[in-house]
């Protein structure tokens, strides 16, 4: 099937000229996550991971995918006449640098600019000019390959509360303004879903598990312009609009709008997050300002009034999962469980929470070597007998008007080696030594990773992949900027230091392919603390509730710093919970949060 598809596309590449096209994951709108519509990396390819980028050339053709997906990406290219490129491995180029080192004098590169960065985009240009050669960006191949292509989500948009949302429309359209006036700028392209959906209060169903609205917005001294499907806004979101002025347009209106802007116009955009064509549409006379958007910090410096919401939206989900796994350990070996059907069960207690709106990501329920593979997801073929034997990952989170949750506990249902015990152990101490680090202001992730890589390190063992990312209110369960992983990665945008209110996750793990993956999750909001002659002190606040399995713990392991702190810690998860539970579940819950 996937070389029939590649044989189709590259009869049209002939047609039009090109000699490599490419094919990212992403939407117009440069989204970690796309709605179905967007899906023609996998459809081109057959990888499901989330990330990654194909290049078809008129003979061969690769796919790049990150440390998360090696496994994944290497079962399912398999027959696909795509090779493989590990991205981030030592000695591997990214596509871009792999593209320049093969094209020749007068062959041209062709992509979808709507789903292109305009960074690359005008790398790739500038380079194929400077070989003779074109950028054609103009043409969806694929669209014309695909035939049952899924449509463009029409689904409704909801207003957010204040109540949630803790800050009004017009209170963050005077913070953006007061950046574009720092900056120069008379015109602001916001092209992030995320961002706009933040900015505007609103939420949507346009991209599964992420609540946003595709849309796109231009902000003004005065107005805002939303480039939308009108059809989703409901009156309340038509009367904040009418206050705030803001215009509704067409949704796809945007290219040709933009060709119609003053020609003495500063435009501010961030062109690391913005597609190519948007940019291309600007005229030539106006100035460009190209810096972050300053919705970015904003959206990530969580205010009081969110994060009160968070702690209750993690209160209900740490019930939910609670629930869950007294349900996984009491019930093994008894009734018949698959992955599939452990992760629905996961779904229907949260789904019993007032407030839960959708799950937050396709839930990762992984048993034994399945868990290896960071980013699994079960389906029919591979799902996977539950027995009372093993380990049982278990990656998973929800959507309310609270907040946003991302959850990992990895569990025994049954006797495990000691070698398992022991990663277990390393990768406990790693997840506590993070969330009770202290520090001072002007640190990143980068500056504390070590304290949760470290015990998996002294082991001479790695994972390939961030320790910790930002999580978004009601929005994507990854945001940007903050994060904590051990070296810089551009593409990734998660090095800014460490703000309070910032939510970031702390997931340090181990993945032994054919054998087994070990990962600990919960989140953390960043808090300023004491202030002295040395400056200002930071820790975190941990908002995740539930047992971590005390039965694959190996003790002597442990430090009493160590045992001090998880016990600490399932006091407050016993506290917490405890009211909640059945008599069954919540003496279950005291016999897992014992102090040990």
């Amino acid at each position: 099937m996937i070389p029939e598809r590649l044989e189709k596309l590259r009869k049209l590449m002939v047609e039009n000229d090109i000699h490599y096209y490419i094919v990212p994951t992403n939407d117009f709108h440069l989204s970690e996550y796309v709605g179905a519509y967007f899906g023609a990396r996998k459809y081109m390819s057959g990888f499901t991971g989330s990330a990654g980028v194909l290049l078809v050339g008129r003979e061969n053709a690769g796919l790049w995918a990150d440390g998360r997906y090696y496994i994944q990406a290497e079962h399912q290219l398999l027959g696909s006449t795509i090779e493989l490129f590990r991205q981030g491995s030592e000695g591997v180029p990214l596509m871009e640098d792999y593209l320049k080192s093969i094209l020749k004098d007068g062959e041209n590169i062709g992509f979808d600019g709507r789903v292109i960065p305009a960074k690359m985009g005008a790398d790739l240009e500038a380079f194929a000019k400077a070989h003779h050669s074109r950028v054609i960006y103009d043409l969806d191949l694929v669209d014309r390959i695909w035939e049952d292509r899924p449509a463009l989500s029409t689904k409704p948009a909801f207003a957010l509360d204040e109540k949630y949302a803790g800050e009004t429309v017009e209170s963050k359209l005077s913070r953006v303004r007061e950046a574009m006036e720092k900056s120069g700028a008379t015109m602001h392209v916001l092209t992030m879903l995320d961002d706009i959906a933040w900015l505007l209060n609103i939420r949507g169903d346009d991209i599964d598990c992420t609540p946003v609205v595709l849309a796109y917005a231009v902000i003004t001294k005065t107005d805002v312009y939303l480039f939308v499907d009108e059809q989703k806004l409901n009156d309340e979101i038509r009367g904040c609009f009418e206050k705030n002025n803001v215009t509704v347009l067409p949704y796809n209106d945007i290219y040709e709008w933009l060709t119609r802007i003053p020609e003495d116009a500063s435009v501010m955009y961030n062109k690391s997050k913005i597609n190519y064509a948007i940019c291309k549409n600007i005229p030539d006379s106006a100035k460009i300002i190209d810096c972050e958007n300053p919705t970015l910090l904003m959206k990530a410096l969580k205010n009081q009034v969110q994060i009160d919401n968070l702690i209750q939206a993690h209160i209900k989900d740490g019930v939910a999962f609670t629930k869950f796994m007294y349900w996984l350990k009491t019930n093994i070996g008894k009734l018949p469980m698959t992955e599939i059907s452990a992760s629905d069960y996961l779904e229907n207690c949260r789904r019993a929470q007032d407030g839960f709106i959708e799950l937050s990501f396709a839930t990762i329920c992984a048993y034994k070597a399945n868990a290896a593979m960071m980013h699994y997801k079960a389906d029919e073929e591979s799902n996977a007998q539950l027995a009372p034997e093993g380990l049982l990952l278990v990656d998973s989170g929800g959507q309310y008007y609270e907040g946003t949750t991302d959850i990992t506990r990895t569990m025994a249902l049954g006797p495990v080696s000691d070698e398992i015990k022991m990663h277990y152990t390393a990768v406990l101490k790693g997840m506590l030594n993070l969330a009770n680090a202290r520090f001072l202001h002007g640190c990143s992730g980068i500056n504390l990773d070590i304290l949760a890589r470290g015990p998996m390190w002294d082991m001479g063992i790695d994972y390939r992949c961030g320790t910790g990312h930002g999580v978004g209110y009601l929005l994507g369960v990854h945001e940007a900027p903050n994060g904590i992983r051990w070296r810089r990665v551009p593409e990734r945008d998660d090095s800014n230091t460490l703000e309070a209110g910032m939510v970031t996750t702390d997931e340090p793990g181990i993945y032994v392919e054919g054998s087994h993956g070990i990962r600990i999750e919960n989140e953390l909001v960043c808090r300023a603390g004491e202030k002295n002659e040395y400056g200002q002190f930071m820790y975190f606040e941990n908002i995740t509730f539930a047992p971590i399995d005390l039965d694959v713990i190996d003790t002597k392991y442990m430090t009493q710093v160590d045992k001090d702190r998880l016990n600490s810690y399932h006091q407050s998860v016993y506290d917490t919970l405890a009211p909640y539970m059945s008599t069954d579940e919540r003496e279950w819950l005291k016999e897992y949060t014992r102090a040990i």
